[in-house]
């Protein structure tokens, strides 16, 4: 879709339009592979390109092709045709594939990321100083940093205590992070950021000091908690994480009684607008009401 274009993919192919779906389900972005194949390989025909890559990339054994999606996107004389996608990551293998002058600045781009990371396996420290400098880059304060990196590092001590506790996949962490949310601010993660208008980005760098507090208060209490009484396995956990998210619940509420408004507020750090696609829904509803006829 032309007006949900990812700012990424903006940036990386020079503001050629690359079709972008939000799967709001999954909370990942699917990207049609034919844009991409159609800049990179300036082919002038870059289905029948693909066509040809894909078979090659299944017989290699390559993992992208297993892992495309086909959904209906619009074309550009306005029909919706089924369309090959694939994910983010997805999309980095693909321009791996395709020898194009093109993709060079992309791939120099991708190994100068993973050398990043070679660095931040030998020397922690070194992410953390670019988080805080990416912060301070997108205009951030000084004692929001503060307050952020703070809670990225009390985050991870909860996590070893659930871990303690009996906690080992991430959907039971998902779990517990949303009953905390849930008791204190009526939403899950997911539903707190649909409500700030986000998508990919992260949910506390959009929250401002006091939510931020709030949050943290509500896991630190959970985390003493959970030391304390030791509750074992997913259900007893669940107990705790409420108990931790109602002392947020109950600081909230003292705080908006005095302020006379909510602390949870719809405001995100968003320098850009994602527009839904309403000609899509336009067509839908027509189609829909064709049947009824």
């Amino acid at each position: 879709m032309d007006e949900n274009k990812m700012h990424l993919i903006n940036k990386i192919f020079n503001n050629e339009t690359i079709r972008t779906v939000w799967n709001k389900e999954e909370e990942k972005y699917y990207i049609s592979i034919v844009d991409i194949v159609g800049v990179l390989a300036e082919s002038k025909n870059p289905t029948v390109y693909w066509r040809v890559l894909k078979k090659r990339l299944k017989e290699e054994g390559n993992e992208t092709v297993t892992n495309c999606n086909g959904l209906k996107l619009k074309a550009k004389d306005g029909k919706y045709r089924m369309t090959d996608v694939c994910d983010i990551e997805g999309m980095f293998r693909i321009i791996e594939s395709i020898p194009s002058k093109n993709a060079e600045p992309i791939k120099q781009w991708l190994a100068h990321l993973g050398k990043e990371k070679i660095d931040e396996t030998f020397d922690p420290s070194i992410a953390l100083q670019r988080a805080i400098d990416l912060y301070r880059a997108k205009g951030y304060e000084e004692e929001w940093i503060a307050k952020r990196m703070k809670s990225i590092q009390e985050r991870k001590k909860l996590t070893d205590v659930w871990k303690e506790n009996g906690i080992e996949k991430n959907v039971e962490y998902a779990i517990l992070t949303n009953e905390i949310y849930k008791e204190w601010s009526g939403m899950t993660a997911k539903e707190y950021k649909q409500y700030k208008g986000l998508r990919k980005e992260n949910l506390r760098d959009n929250m401002d000091n006091i939510e931020l507090i709030l949050t943290d208060l509500s896991e630190e209490a959970t985390k003493r908690l959970a030391a304390k009484q030791k509750p074992n396995g997913l259900k007893e956990n669940i107990k705790v994480a409420k108990m931790g998210g109602h002392a947020a619940k109950v600081a909230r509420a003292d705080i908006e009684k005095n302020l006379g408004e909510s602390v949870v507020t719809r405001t995100n750090r968003l320098n850009y607008k994602y527009i839904e696609e309403e000609e899509k829904q336009i067509e839908l509803k027509e189609n829909d009401k064709k049947k009824l006829k």
